[in-house]
C-alpha cells in the first residue's frame, strides 16, 4: 500500500511490489535538502530488512542506509546534509508472507536539524513519555558527580537515576517489566539522598505501585584505575509475588544535556560501537559495563534504539539495527520477589578506558560491606576538621562534607578543578580559593600537591598563567593570576609552617611579584588608571571588552603584601625592603583610582571596574577576604556596597521579582556581611543559599541558579566546586576568622542561637593561621558556655570570643574570673585551653 503521506504535496511516489524488493520511490520534482526522515509500519507487516538510496537522476543511486529490520513502529534515520532528487526504500519480505506495510513517511527538512540533538529531540517529543532523556523535551534533570579523589574521569548520575560512564559518554539507564508495562522515569515517583546524608554516594529511589527501586552510585579503586558501581536493589512493596525483569540500557546519550556546550557538548555521545563482552558489554570507548550479578541476557542493535525492543519485549537473541548510526544494548535479569522481599543487581564500569573489573561475582551478594568500606574511606577524607550543629544546622554540617567530597573528586590528580565535564580545567584563581577552604578543612596535603604542580607552568618572565588544561597553559592575559598564586603559597605557610616549601616557591613568588611590578609601570594618560594593573578579563563580566578590574588589583596587593612577608620570612632582607615599597606604593595608587572613579562616576559604592564604575558586591569581597583591607577600604562606601547588596538579596525572596539568574559565588558575601558586624544577615544570607542548592539532597550548586526551577540553560558544571569553596570559606568564618588589622583570631562571631541548644556546637580541628582550632560551646538554661581546647598558638591580638549574649549586657567569666566584655561585645582569650562563660 502506497504511504499515507510523504512530506508535502510538492512529491510524486510509486509502489512496485513486483520487482523483488518491494520499494517506495519519492521523486521531489527538483534537488532539495533534507535532515532525515520518519517510517511507520504496519505493525503486522514491518520490513525484515531495508535499503534507503538516493539519486540525482533517478538511475545512479547512492546508499544512504542500510537497516536489518524494521523494530519499531516507527524508524527515526538522521540523514544531515542529504541533497537529492530521489529517495528510495527498497525493502525484504522476512518477518511478513505479504509485503512489508509502510503507512507512513515524513521527510525532515534539513533547517532545524543540523545536529543529532536536534533530531534526537524530534523523535523523544513523539515518542511515549520517558522513553528518551528527559532533557530532549527542554526538561532539566539534575545530576551529580561520583568518582574517586584524584582520578581523572568521573561518572555522573541524574535525578531519574542515570549513570553517565564517563565524559562524553553512553548512558545507562534503568527500565522496569512488571507484567505487561514497561517502567520508566515517566511512571514513577523519584526521591534523592546520599548515603549518611553527606557522602559522596548518590541513590536515586523509584517508588512505583508494588515496587520500589533503589539506586546506588558509588567509586571505589586506586586513581589510576578506579571504577564505578551501580548497585540495583528492587523492594516488593505489594503483597503479592512481583515478577518481571530489569533492564540496564545501555544507549548513546549522556547525563550532560545538550544545553551544556563548553567542554564536551552534551546530549548524543560518540558511541561507535557495542560488543559482548566477559559478562557484560564492552562499548567503543574501550569500557566495559560488567554485570557482577551473574544471570543476564544481553541485546545489542545498531542504528535503531534498545528501548523499542523493551517495548516489544520479545526474546531477541539476535542483533538488529543497521550498518550505520549509534548502537544501544540491553543488560537484562529476570525478577522473582516474594513479598517484602528485595533483589540485588549489580554492575562495574571500569572508568579507565581499556581498565579492568575489581569486582567478581562473589561481590554481588556482599555489595554492602563493599559500599560500607568506600564509605568508611570517605568519612575520613571529610572528617580531618569538622563543624558539627544541631537541629537544622546538620544541613550545613553535611554538605561541608560533601562539597569537600566534591572537590577531590574533581581535581584530576593534583590538579583542582571546578567541574568535571564543563569546567574541567585549571585556574589558579578557582585553584587558590578553593586551597584555602581545603586548609580550613584538614587537607593541606592536596593544596602542596596544586601549588607545586602550578609552579611548573609559571612563564619565563614570571607571569602566573590564568589557566592550565591538557594542553598546558593557557595565555589569555588575565591579571589576577600572579597575586593569586603568591597569595596561595603564602597561605599554605601560614597554616602549616612548611618553610622548606616557601623557600622551594620563593624564586616563583619573587619572578611573579616582578612581573606584577612590570605591569603595574606599564605608562597611562589616564591618571585615574596610573600604577594600576592593565585592563583584564579575569572577571567575567569583562570577557566581552577587558577592563581595570580593582578583582585584579586588590589580589595584587595581596600579592605583594605576602611577597614582602614572605621575604622577611626566608631572611631576603633587600627582597624584603624593595617589595614593601611597592606594596605601598600600589596600595596609595589603588585607593587613588577607587576614589576617583567614584568621583567620575558619581556613585557611592567600591566599584568593580574603574573604567565603567559598575556595581559588584560579589566581586569586592575579595577587598576583604582574603584581601584584608576590611580596615583600609573606604568604610562608608564599603558600607553603602553592601547595604545595596543585601536589599538587591533580599528582593529575590519576593516572588513578584523580575530577577532571571544569579550566581552562587554570592556565597562570599556570607563572610563579608559576618566581618562587617552584621551576623544576622550573613545567616540569612546562608539560609537562602542552602535552599538553592540543587538538588538540597546532594548537597551542592550550579555555577548558575535561575529562578524557573530546572530551566533548561547551561549552568556552568554540576557540582561546580569554586562555588562549593566560597560556601566552605564562609560558613568557616562564621566560627573562626583571622582578623589582620590587629593580629587577633575572632572565634564565634557567627554562631545562630539556634546553636546553641540541644547538644551545641563542636568544631574540630579547624584549620586557622594559628594552628588547628577546636572547641564546644552549649547554652543549658541561662547559661552558654564554650569551651576551647589547647592546641593553637595564641595570637598577638588574643582569641576574641563573640558568643550570643555577650552583647546584651550578660556576666562573662573566662576561667572562672570575672571578664570585662568590650564595647562590641566581645572578650578577649589570652591563654588556653580557656572555658567562657556567658549568663543572661
Amino acid at each position: 500500500h502506497p504511504p499515507a503521506a510523504i512530506l508535502d504535496g510538492n512529491a510524486a511516489t510509486s509502489w512496485r511490489p513486483d520487482r523483488g524488493p518491494s520499494t517506495v520511490t519519492v521523486d521531489f520534482l527538483r534537488p532539495r535538502e533534507f535532515g532525515g526522515l520518519s517510517i511507520t509500519w504496519d505493525s503486522t507487516r514491518r520490513a525484515g530488512a531495508y535499503t534507503v538510496s538516493t539519486s540525482d537522476d533517478g538511475h545512479a543511486w547512492r546508499w544512504v542506509e542500510s537497516r536489518m529490520g524494521g523494530i519499531g513502529a516507527v524508524d527515526h534515520l538522521y540523514l544531515p546534509d542529504s541533497e537529492a532528487r530521489y529517495l528510495r526504500i527498497a525493502t525484504e519480505r522476512r518477518e511478513s508472507p505479504t509485503h512489508p506495510g509502510i503507512v507512513d513517511v515524513v521527510i525532515h527538512p534539513a533547517e532545524g536539524f543540523s545536529s543529532h540533538n536536534q533530531f534526537m529531540a524530534m523523535v523523544a517529543r513523539s515518542a511515549r513519555r520517558g522513553l528518551y532523556p528527559r532533557y530532549f523535551l527542554g526538561e532539566r534533570a539534575n545530576w551529580t558527580v561520583v568518582g574517586v579523589d584524584r582520578a581523572r574521569e568521573e561518572a555522573l548520575i541524574d535525578e531519574d537515576g542515570v549513570i553517565e560512564a564517563g565524559l562524553g559518554s553512553f548512558r545507562v539507564e534503568p527500565f522496569v517489566r512488571v507484567g505487561s508495562e514497561l517502567l520508566t522515569w515517566a511512571d514513577v515517583r523519584r526521591t534523592r539522598a546520599l548515603h549518611q546524608d553527606r557522602l559522596p554516594i548518590p541513590q536515586v529511589s523509584w517508588h512505583a505501585t508494588a515496587l520500589r527501586l533503589d539506586i546506588t552510585a558509588f567509586a571505589l579503586g586506586p586513581d589510576t584505575a578506579s571504577s564505578l558501581i551501580g548497585r540495583y536493589r528492587i523492594h516488593n512493596t505489594s503483597g503479592a509475588r512481583l515478577r518481571g525483569a530489569l533492564h540496564l540500557a545501555l544507549r548513546p546519550f549522556q547525563v550532560n544535556p545538550p544545553w551544556q556546550f563548553l567542554g564536551v557538548p552534551g546530549g548524543t555521545a560518540a558511541v561507535e560501537l557495542m560488543v559482548p563482552g566477559p559478562a557484560g558489554i564492552r562499548a567503543s570507548v574501550n569500557r566495559e559495563v560488567g554485570a557482577v550479578t551473574p544471570n543476564s541476557r544481553t541485546v545489542m542493535v545498531r542504528g535503531a534504539d534498545i528501548v523499542e525492543y523493551l517495548l516489544r519485549d520479545s526474546p531477541v537473541t539476535r542483533r538488529g539495527g543497521s550498518f550505520l548510526g549509534p548502537p544501544s544494548a540491553a543488560l537484562t535479569w529476570d525478577i522473582d520477589i516474594g513479598p517484602g522481599d528485595s533483589a540485588t543487581v549489580v554492575i562495574e564500569i571500569p572508568l579507565v578506558a581499556g581498565g579492568s573489573r575489581r569486582l567478581s561475582a562473589h561481590h554481588a551478594v556482599a555489595i554492602d560491606s563493599v559500599l560500607d568500606k568506600v564509605a568508611a574511606g570517605w568519612s575520613a577524607a571529610v572528617d580531618r576538621a569538622t563543624i558539627t550543629l544541631p537541629g537544622d544546622g546538620a544541613q550545613i554540617s553535611n554538605t561541608i562534607a560533601t562539597v569537600i567530597a566534591h572537590i577531590l573528586i574533581n581535581r584530576d590528580g593534583p590538579a583542582i578543578q571546578p567541574g568535571s565535564r564543563s569546567y574541567e580545567r585549571s585556574w589558579i584563581r578557582d585553584g587558590a580559593l578553593t586551597s584555602a577552604a581545603l586548609l580550613r578543612f584538614g587537607h593541606a596535603d592536596a593544596v602542596r600537591e596544586f601549588i607545586e604542580w602550578y609552579a611548573k607552568f609559571q612563564y619565563a618572565d614570571g607571569k602566573i598563567p590564568c589557566c592550565v588544561d591538557a594542553r598546558g597553559p593557557d595565555p589569555v592575559p588575565e591579571h589576577d593570576s600572579h597575586g593569586e598564586f603568591i597569595y596561595l603559597v603564602m597561605e599554605y605557610f601560614r597554616h602549616t609552617g612548611d618553610r622548606g616549601m616557601l623557600a622551594r616557591m620563593w624564586p616563583h613568588v619573587a619572578g611573579a611579584a616582578a612581573y606584577m611590578d612590570s605591569l603595574r609601570q606599564i605608562p597611562v594618560t589616564d591618571t585615574m588608571f596610573r600604577g594600576l594593573l592593565p585592563p583584564s578579563i579575569s572577571h567575567e563580566g569583562y570577557s566581552a571588552k577587558a577592563m581595570h578590574s580593582y578583582w585584579d588589583d586588590f589580589f595584587a596587593l595581596r600579592g605583594f603584601k605576602d611577597a614582602a612577608t614572605m621575604a622577611t620570612i626566608l631572611g631576603q632582607g633587600d627582597d624584603a625592603q624593595r617589595l614593601a615599597r611597592i606594596r605601598d606604593a600600589f596600595a596609595r595608587d589603588l585607593y587613588s583610582s577607587i576614589e576617583t572613579a567614584m568621583v567620575r562616576h558619581r556613585i557611592d559604592f567600591i566599584p568593580g571596574a574603574a573604567d565603567i564604575g559598575d556595581f559588584d558586591a560579589t566581586s569586592t569581597t575579595i577587598a576583604v577576604s582574603p584581601g584584608g583591607e576590611l580596615e583600609r577600604l573606604p568604610r562608608a562606601a564599603l558600607d553603602r556596597t553592601f547595604e545595596r547588596y543585601w536589599s538587591e538579596a533580599m528582593a529575590r525572596r519576593d516572588s513578584a521579582s523580575t530577577w532571571e539568574a544569579y550566581t552562587p559565588y554570592e556565597l562570599r558575601t556570607v563572610g563579608t556581611m559576618l566581618r562587617l558586624g552584621h551576623t544576622d544577615r550573613a545567616l540569612a544570607l546562608l539560609t537562602d543559599f542552602m535552599d538553592d542548592r540543587e538538588p538540597r539532597e546532594w548537597n551542592q550548586w550550579p555555577e548558575v541558579v535561575y529562578r524557573a526551577d530546572r530551566a533548561p540553560r547551561f549552568i556552568g558544571d554540576m557540582p561546580h566546586t569554586w562555588v562549593g569553596s566560597d560556601f566552605l570559606r564562609s560558613v568557616a568564618e562564621l566560627f573562626a576568622y583571622e582578623r589582620e588589622s590587629d593580629s587577633a583570631l575572632v572565634v564565634g562571631a557567627g554562631i545562630a542561637d539556634a546553636w546553641l541548644d540541644g547538644s551545641g556546637t563542636a568544631v574540630h580541628q579547624l584549620g586557622t593561621w594559628w594552628g588547628k582550632l577546636s572547641y564546644t560551646v552549649q547554652r543549658v538554661g541561662s547559661r552558654t558556655t564554650m569551651r576551647i581546647a589547647a592546641g593553637i598558638t595564641v595570637p598577638p591580638g588574643g582569641v576574641v570570643v563573640q558568643l550570643p549574649g555577650i552583647d546584651r549586657g550578660g556576666v562573662v567569666m573566662v576561667n572562672g574570673v570575672s571578664a570585662p566584655a568590650t564595647a562590641a561585645g566581645t572578650v578577649v582569650v589570652r591563654s588556653l585551653p580557656a572555658v567562657v562563660e556567658v549568663t543572661r
